[in-house]
């Protein structure tokens, strides 16, 4: 039997991330409070498999795998997944835990469902250079942590529509009081738009030695994110974007972060074609 490619590994974590999506659903269609650690023991078998997945893929491509747009969505997939299972349950909330396998479930069935992303793969993008690729991990791992803000200001939606049309059971009786889903908002901010910071800091010191190496289009594109995100976090603290309107900002923006990744990644050193899929998945 030949091993299992990198494709194959991201598969189970897709599947695995389904199955917790699932678990939540059925949990809301039965308006009760689901299990946090039965989803949390699915997240993790799920993000066990993706970062097996990402590995061979580093292996193959030497490297962090961010070379196309199939590895940069599967790597914001993995740092959402990261975040939630190192802070989820301090949160208390199971239904971040489903929203967090809904994300990873999409962004990595996405990617695989999606050949052109995957069609031509680079290897040693960063051409050694660690601080580099300590960058761009840092920065998709921001990605990720903004992509735990959306599914946070979508249960903030949520529950400020329950509050206003005065319903108060079923799934909107599984929700935190709208206070404790506003400052997991602006904390889940705030940490979004420190990594994001950093990651043009360290980015930024080796642009002032290499300038000829900065593309325009992803320069813009990234610090476009970053200033939209650090806007939102000012007004914010001065009390001039909160609520409802902080909420859809938060949704909106992360939107806005995914569309980011497409000139981040034409940027790219021209790509090599990808090697001919496995049987498992040209059968798809």
């Amino acid at each position: 039997m030949p091993p299992l490619t990198d494709r194959t590994w991201l598969w189970f974590a897709a599947a695995c991330y389904l199955a917790g999506a699932a678990l939540g659903a059925a949990s809301l269609l039965r308006g009760r409070r689901g299990s946090t650690a039965a989803i949390y023991v699915v997240l993790a078998a799920g993000y066990a498999f993706q970062t097996f997945g990402l590995y061979l893929r580093g292996v193959a491509v030497q490297g962090c795998p961010l070379g196309n747009k199939f590895e940069l969505v599967q790597f914001t997939a993995w740092s959402a997944a990261s975040l939630y299972l190192v802070v989820g349950p301090a949160f208390r909330l199971s239904l971040l835990g489903f929203g967090t396998a809904l994300l990873a479930a999409a962004l990595g069935l996405a990617a695989l469902l999606v050949p052109e992303w995957d069609a031509a793969r680079r290897t040693h993008i960063f051409g050694g250079n660690a601080w580099i690729e300590f960058h761009a991990a840092l920065a998709l791992f921001s990605y990720g942590v903004f992509g735990l803000l959306a599914l946070v200001s979508g249960l903030y939606l949520f529950r400020h529509h329950g509050l206003k049309s005065k319903r108060v059971g079923g799934a909107f009786a599984l929700l935190p009081s709208i206070r404790d889903l506003d400052v997991i908002g602006l904390r889940l901010l705030a940490a979004g738009v420190v990594l994001l910071a950093l990651s043009l800091g360290v980015g930024s010191v080796w642009w002032q030695r290499e300038p000829a190496s900065v593309n325009l289009p992803k320069l813009l594109a990234t610090v476009g994110v970053f200033v939209a995100y650090a806007l939102a976090l000012v007004l914010r603290l001065r009390g001039r974007l909160a609520g409802r309107h902080q909420a859809l900002a938060g949704a909106g923006l992360f939107l806005a972060a995914l569309l980011s990744i497409a000139p981040v990644n034409s940027s790219r050193f021209p790509a090599e074609p990808a090697p001919s899929t496995a049987p498992e998945d040209s059968a798809r």
